[in-house]
């Protein structure tokens, strides 16, 4: 997992993580990353795949192009990388712990503590957006409405980087570095619909195998798109 979003609402949504079982409760997405704060961005910070994402963004974005990157998390390495080459970046992340940890550590870029879901962005508004692994813990339809409304928010031709653990899963308990959420996600065929769906043509995609850094660390699917708004 990559980056912290989703708040949820009457029922909790998830992370991954953990064997699917019976759906019991997990903890509300800014709780879970309140708690992790820089271990986490310690336990994915020798994900190659991730770096090698950001640097096919980069070399397809122009200069001074505006990024929304969602779930910023501490905001390394996503909107370090952007911001230091010179782009325009809004984060946007649930956590507050996580929020001003992004802040100190990227000042040249723009954080916003919220829940994205309930964010309004101009049509067009953005030449980009990143999600690396942000919408796992929202419900599969929050997820498609979500895909939507980034479509809307970034401008025809724009770009959009894409991150998830492609399982086939719904509001199923898991435990994510000691912390209990709850899993929704698509499989891998059915997620590269779900992104074309909302009005993206996928250019690439990459799968690889990754274990975060962690005692409680253990390997998990890692799908990375890359996208055009149609």
């Amino acid at each position: 997992m990559s980056d912290s979003q989703g708040q949820p609402a009457e029922r909790p949504e998830g992370e991954p993580g953990g064997v699917p079982g019976a759906r019991t409760h997990g903890l509300p997405a800014a709780a879970v990353f309140d708690a992790l704060g820089a271990a986490y961005e310690r336990a994915f910070a020798g994900s190659a795949a991730h770096r090698a994402s950001l640097d096919r963004l980069l070399e397809h974005l122009a200069p001074g192009s505006r990024v929304l990157d969602v779930g910023s998390g501490t905001g390394v390495p996503t909107a370090r990388r952007l911001a230091g080459a010179g782009h325009r970046v809004v984060g946007v992340d649930v956590s507050p712990v996580m929020t001003a940890l992004a802040a100190s550590q990227v000042p040249d870029a723009d954080f916003r503590c919220g829940d994205i879901r309930k964010m309004a962005w101009a049509d067009g508004e953005f030449d980009a957006a990143c999600v690396y692994f942000s919408m796992l813990q929202m419900a599969r339809g929050e997820q498609r409405e979500l895909l939507g409304r980034l479509a809307r928010a970034v401008r025809p031709g724009g770009l959009l980087a894409v991150a998830t653990v492609p399982v086939d899963v719904a509001e199923v308990s898991a435990v994510f570095m000691g912390q209990p959420v709850v899993v929704s996600s698509f499989g891998e065929e059915e997620f590269v619909a779900l992104v074309a769906g909302a009005g993206f043509a996928v250019e690439e995609r990459h799968s690889v195998l990754f274990t975060p850094d962690h005692p409680a660390g253990e390997p998990e699917p890692h799908l990375f798109l890359h996208c055009r708004r149609i």
